[in-house]
């Protein structure tokens, strides 16, 4: 019988909707892979993170060029991405077929819009703090021990976060000293923002050219992990470090190409035009309240975001992902990047150390390692919002606790900064030091009394017992 010598894997439904519609969006996955085992293992890690973004980046230029004619030929607008090997493109059923007989495609994917599960809001007027009372809002600040990593001198100082979600209010008082992009007088945004919104964008429009938030939660997550006002008032976790940011939703609707758009600026930051990307200005830490489920078709044959944030955290970045909202059974968490092994998974606690009855939990199912990671105060969390430059929310969420630990990572590595670039060893640090939290839930047949478990993974993280553990002796006053 007469066998095909090469298909690629086209994903379920995915031509039936294109000839339904006249056409779909799709991913076009190529088959060529940078081989990242030619990487050298050891040295310093700007150089490895330039050598992986050189290789990427090549190997994407090699391989889809024949692609890129054809695109060309055919008058089909594309994006290209080099950080997983991917183009986007809207496609008609025949093109669906042309491509699906090409050697050198190993996928024709979905782009489906995957809407973000929004945190709980909480109007608690009684959190509203009198100017010479210590906010209650606060509270996951004090859990975590980072007042007393503060008092030992170390706030974050020479460490770079990144958001990626619905966008920033940089202007926000509590946010703007901490934008790596204003020096004092004037703003820089080349470098510090990207925006992969190309049509709607909510009250932001497209194409910002300024960080903007369309919806408030990519605001109030950065606001915990550094934010902190003139007067003192303290939302964030690493008060010292610097942020940028990308925002990779339209109003809470994201899509695998938008995840991936801001990966690959976060790995190589761009100028505002795209242009001359640059490795050297990479976030240390990428925080991750955002969730691409499968069951919206974010996955086809292996995932399109995944090989991505592997990339991200194979140049160095650390990598922290929210477990996810939607209840306490077990078996929960099935939305990369939380997944994910390459990701720092995070689900939330409550203020009498419990768990957030919202926090999915494991087991990940064909995961080697169990999830999530560690858990964070993420129940009743007061910060930033993006009404005003003063404006606050109050919101509960594994959105909120991820942010502690993006925070809880830049006090370490700026305490001890050859943990910059090993994105492994902050993870085990973090793991190492947590304090175990009282829950009896069994997930996975792991007993609640073994560690990790399904439920709070490694447990409840403690930033001052991680500081200690890292600070070099002189810091405790021995030389």
């Amino acid at each position: 019988s007469f066998q095909v010598a090469h298909a690629a894997d086209v994903a379920p439904g995915l031509r039936a909707k294109a000839q339904q519609a006249g056409s779909v969006d799709t991913l076009i996955i190529l088959s060529a892979q940078a081989p990242k085992q030619l990487l050298r293992p050891d040295g310093d890690y700007l150089e490895r993170r330039r050598a992986l973004v050189g290789m990427l980046r090549a190997t994407a230029d090699l391989s889809q060029s024949g692609l890129r004619h054809w695109l060309e030929a055919n008058h089909i607008a594309y994006r290209s991405f080099w950080i997983n090997n991917m183009i986007q493109a809207r496609l008609s059923a025949g093109q669906i077929d042309e491509l699906a007989a090409r050697t050198d495609i190993a996928r024709v994917a979905a782009n489906p819009v995957v809407r973000m599960q929004p945190p709980q809001s909480e109007s608690t007027p009684e959190n509203t703090p009198s100017p010479d009372a210590p906010d209650p809002g606060a509270w996951g600040l004090n859990k975590i021990n980072a007042p007393a990593v503060w008092a030992l001198g170390d706030t974050g100082q020479g460490i770079v976060i990144a958001g990626q979600d619905t966008g920033i209010r940089w202007t926000h008082n509590a946010l703007k000293p901490h934008y790596r992009g204003w020096n004092g007088t004037t703003a820089d945004h080349n470098y510090n923002w990207h925006d992969s919104i190309h049509s709607g964008g909510g009250i932001c429009g497209a194409n910002t050219v300024a960080p903007c938030d369309d919806q408030g939660h990519g605001s109030h997550t950065v606001g915990t992990m550094l934010g902190e006002d003139a007067s003192g008032l303290d939302y964030g976790v690493a008060p010292g470090a610097k942020f940028i940011g990308c925002r990779n939703m339209n109003v809470g609707d994201g899509t695998p190409a938008t995840y991936n758009e801001c990966a690959q600026w976060l790995l190589a930051p761009t100028d505002l035009a795209g242009n001359n990307p640059d490795p050297a200005k990479a976030p240390d830490i990428v925080s991750n309240s955002w969730g691409c489920p499968t069951t919206e078709g974010c996955t086809t044959g292996g995932s399109e975001v995944k090989a991505a944030i592997d990339n991200l955290v194979a140049g160095g970045i650390f990598f922290v992902a929210a477990a996810g909202n939607g209840g306490s059974g077990c078996g929960g968490i099935i939305s990369q990047p939380a997944t994910l092994e390459s990701a720092f998974a995070v689900g939330s606690t409550e203020i009498g150390d419990t768990m957030s009855s919202f926090s999915l939990r494991g087991p990940v199912t064909g995961a080697n390692r169990v999830k999530p990671d560690v858990v964070a105060p993420g129940g009743s969390i007061k910060s930033v919002s993006n009404g005003s430059d003063t404006a606050t929310a109050t919101l509960s969420g594994t959105s909120m606790a991820t942010p502690h630990v993006a925070g809880a990572a830049a006090l370490i590595m700026a305490a001890n900064p050859t943990l910059k670039g090993n994105p492994a060893a902050v993870a085990d640090i973090l793991r190492a030091t947590t304090v175990h939290i009282s829950s009896t839930q069994v997930c996975g047949g792991i007993p609640a009394t073994t560690f990790p478990n399904p439920v709070q993974g490694y447990g409840r993280i403690d930033v001052l017992a991680a500081y200690m553990a890292v600070a070099p002796i002189m810091k405790n006053g021995f030389d």
